[in-house]
C-alpha cells in the first residue's frame, strides 16, 4: 500500500529551481506582472528548458519505480506564480514525464510557510528571501545556485552529497571553531567524541534517505543482481581527530553514508569533480564552487557560518 503524504519522504521545490525561468523573470522584473503574464500565456505551449534542479528531481521521483507499491516518495511545487502563469509549469511537468501533481501558488507572495504542511523535508527554490525566512523559521530549505544543467537520462543512479556541520548536523562545533582557532575545535571534538551533535537543518532528509537505502538493501537480499539508485555522500572539511565526533552522530541516530570524505580543509571541489553529485548541500558559500561549474549547488543559510 502506498505510504500517506506523512510517511512519505517529501520534497518541496519551486518553478525557478526546477526550471530556466530566466528569461520569463528578467521580463517581470522589467515591466511588471502583467507583463510576465502575458508572457507566459503567449508562451504555453513552449516547454520550459531545465532548471538545475531538474537532474535530481528526476532521479529522486524514480524511487518510486522501484517501489511503485509503497511510493515512498513525493515532490510538491510550492510557488510565487498564480494558479494561471504556473499553466506553463505544469504543461513542462507533464512534458518531461514528471509525477508531479500537489501544488500551491501563491501568486507574488512567498510559500515558505506551508512547508510543514506538506510534511517536506527540504524546500528547494532561487529565492534567497524564501529560504533565509524558512530557515528563521526552523524548516529545511536551500538556494540553488545558477550552475550548468548536466541531465544524462541514460543514467538512473541519484548521488546527493552533504557537508556535515550546519547542514545535518547542528553549528555547535562551527561556533568552537569560529570563536577560537584549530587546535581549539579539535580538544573540544575530542572532549565531546562521544556526544552526538544536535540535528541541523538536513538531518530529517539525510535520515529518509537511509530509510530508503534500507528498503533498497531488502531488494538486494532478494535479488543480488538489484542495481542499487540512491548513493549518499559526507564532504566535510574536518579531519581526525574531529572526525570520530561525525561517526558517533550518524551511530546514534541508526543511518550511515556511502562515502565520507574527511578533507582537514581541503578544497571540496578536488573531491566533487570526481564525485560528481547531482546535489550538494553545504551552509558556506566559500565551498559552493566547482571550477567547471557543472556541480549543483544548494546553500543552507544557517547557524554561525552566516552571521557576520
Amino acid at each position: 500500500m502506498a505510504y500517506p503524504i506523512d510517511r512519505k519522504l517529501v520534497i518541496a521545490v519551486s518553478s525557478s529551481a526546477l526550471f530556466d525561468l530566466s528569461e520569463s523573470d528578467a521580463i517581470f522584473r522589467s515591466d511588471g506582472a502583467k507583463a510576465y503574464k502575458d508572457f507566459q500565456e503567449k508562451n504555453l505551449t513552449n516547454v520550459l528548458a531545465k532548471g538545475v534542479a531538474f537532474p535530481f528531481i528526476r532521479r529522486f521521483l524514480n524511487i518510486n519505480k522501484r517501489f511503485p507499491d509503497k511510493m515512498p516518495v513525493e515532490v510538491v511545487l510550492l510557488s510565487r506564480n498564480s494558479a494561471t502563469t504556473g499553466k506553463r509549469v505544469f504543461r513542462s511537468i507533464a512534458h518531461y514525464g514528471l509525477n508531479i501533481s500537489r501544488a500551491i501558488f501563491m501568486e507574488g507572495k512567498s510559500p515558505y510557510e506551508y512547508i510543514p504542511a506538506f510534511n517536506a523535508s527540504l524546500f528547494l527554490t532561487a529565492n534567497e528571501g524564501d529560504v533565509s525566512k524558512a530557515i528563521q523559521a526552523g524548516y529545511p530549505a536551500g538556494v540553488v545556485l545558477p550552475s550548468k544543467v548536466v541531465d544524462d537520462e541514460s543514467e538512473e543512479e541519484l548521488r546527493i552529497a552533504f557537508d556535515f556541520d550546519g547542514v545535518i548536523a547542528d553549528d555547535e562545533s562551527e561556533a568552537i571553531y569560529k570563536g577560537g582557532d584549530l587546535p581549539e575545535f579539535h580538544n573540544y571534538e575530542v572532549a565531546n567524541s562521544h556526544i552526538p551533535h544536535e540535528p541541523g537543518p538536513l538531518a530529517d532528509l539525510f535520515k529518509k534517505l537511509s530509510f530508503m537505502q534500507k528498503l533498497e538493501d531488502r531488494e538486494q537480499e532478494k535479488s543480488p543482481s538489484y542495481r542499487r539508485i540512491i548513493r549518499t555522500s559526507i564532504v566535510t572539511a574536518r579531519n581526525a581527530p574531529a572526525h570520530e565526533r561525525v561517526v558517533t552522530t550518524l551511530e546514534a541516530w541508526g543511518v550511515s553514508a556511502n562515502e565520507t570524505f574527511f578533507l582537514g580543509g581541503m578544497k571540496k571541489d578536488r573531491i566533487l569533480s570526481i564525485l560528481k553529485p547531482h546535489m550538494f548541500f553545504d551552509d558556506q558559500k566559500s565551498h559552493l564552487e566547482s571550477e567547471a561549474g557543472d556541480i549543483p549547488m544548494v546553500h543552507i543559510p544557517f547557524g554561525i557560518a552566516n552571521k557576520p
